[in-house]
């Protein structure tokens, strides 16, 4: 079947996902799949059996549109005690159907036709198309790697009187890099008497390593007045599918945010919003995620350390950078569907992160993996 019409795409420059393409490739050539941020082992069991439990007691029809209060009320206390921000779990913290949702959702209330968004380079990919698709123009900061992470001199040039929004990823995914407290004070200073926009996307907010502390926007105060912070359970709790994230932001802020998200979302998921409820008494398993997965990153990198790869160590997130410029000069986009097809290990060229396709030789891997897949691997990657 063809649609018999002229079709006037909104994305015409848009394509499938790098993360679906990569997993596809993955799957058709049996490879080890270390291309998409997910666990292979299991959540919580405990997780699973409030779940149950809860859909056994009838929790099972739509939520309230903010979100269940108690999973809210829950937040707002961990939030206060880890960074010193109080929210009102009624009116500025909202439940949604993963990150990815709340950032489309964010933007689609703010951003208007010809409004500019900051945005830095590699950038995760949701981004960008969902400024676009409301006229939105992006503009491009690229990021140090290897250094100073942001030239702020840079980005109070790039601000104008367009400029409605600025989105921040800490820790940040592809790269591993995190934000320290002197960017934040940085953009603080930039953004102080604007009408500038802070979409701050955390939802690596527990995975962060070598004794470096996460700088959530919600620690500074005049910050905190004009950001969206978004968190994911997603990444905390090795549950990426259950697709639940959330929002907090100034009650302003946040009912603009909920008239859009009334209604391309509404409601999530009951039965896993009670359960979350409950088990984040469990402090524990959140306070002690950065240790987990520095371990596996550790193992990972002492894995491949006597290899042709650079390794650039992962400051924080579940995915690691690795420089093949001793091993090929292919562009990344064909060393990585090589490296799927002829080696067996699918990863992600970082290159696809940028607007201008950057030349740097870069891959990301995904660590968040039992031990036998990292050493299966590994040892693949090893007879490069």
């Amino acid at each position: 079947m063809k649609f018999p019409g002229v079709l006037r795409s909104k994305l015409p420059k848009q394509g499938t996902t790098i993360f679906t393409v990569m997993s596809g490739l993955a799957r058709e050539h049996n490879a080890v799949n270390l291309s998409q941020g997910f666990p292979d082992f299991s959540i919580p069991s405990r997780l699973v059996e409030l779940t149950h439990s809860y859909m056994q007691k009838g929790f099972n029809q739509y939520s309230p549109m903010q979100g269940v209060l108690a999973l809210r009320e829950k937040l707002a206390e961990k939030v206060e005690e880890l960074y010193s921000a109080k929210y009102n779990p009624e009116a500025e913290i909202t439940i949604t159907a993963g990150a990815t949702q709340a950032i489309y959702t964010a933007i689609s209330a703010f951003v208007n036709e010809g409004d500019e968004v900051i945005i830095f380079e590699p950038a995760y990919d949701c981004y960008v198309p969902a400024i676009e698709i409301h006229g939105g123009k992006p503009v491009y900061v690229q990021m140090n790697l290897s250094g100073e992470l942001i030239d702020w001199e840079k980005v109070k040039k790039l601000i104008s009187q367009r400029t409605r929004m600025i989105i921040i990823n800490t820790p940040h995914n592809p790269s591993g890099r995190v934000m320290n407290a002197q960017d934040m004070a940085k953009l603080q200073k930039l953004t102080d008497g604007t009408d500038i926009i802070i979409l701050s996307d955390e939802v690596y907010e527990h995975i962060i390593f070598d004794g470096m502390e996460h700088q959530s926007v919600a620690r500074f105060p005049k910050l905190a007045d004009r950001s969206i912070i978004v968190s994911s359970f997603g990444k905390t709790y090795h549950n990426t599918g259950w697709k639940i994230g959330h929002v907090m932001a100034p009650s302003d802020l946040m009912k603009e945010f909920r008239k859009v998200h009334q209604f391309n979302v509404f409601s999530v998921n009951t039965p896993a919003q009670h359960a979350l409820a409950e088990f984040l008494n469990d402090k524990e398993h959140y306070v002690k995620l950065g240790a987990f997965y520095q371990e596996k990153r550790d193992t990972f990198n002492r894995l491949l350390q006597d290899s042709n790869f650079k390794i650039r160590p992962s400051e924080g997130t579940y995915f690691q950078l690795l420089d093949y410029s001793a091993i090929s000069d292919e562009k990344d986009t064909d060393y990585a569907i090589r490296l799927t097809k002829e080696v067996g290990v699918a990863s992600i060229p970082v290159s696809v992160f940028y607007h201008d396709k950057n030349e740097d030789k870069l891959l990301r891997f995904c660590f968040a993996k039992e031990d036998e897949t990292l050493e299966k691997a590994a040892e693949k990657l090893m007879t490069l």
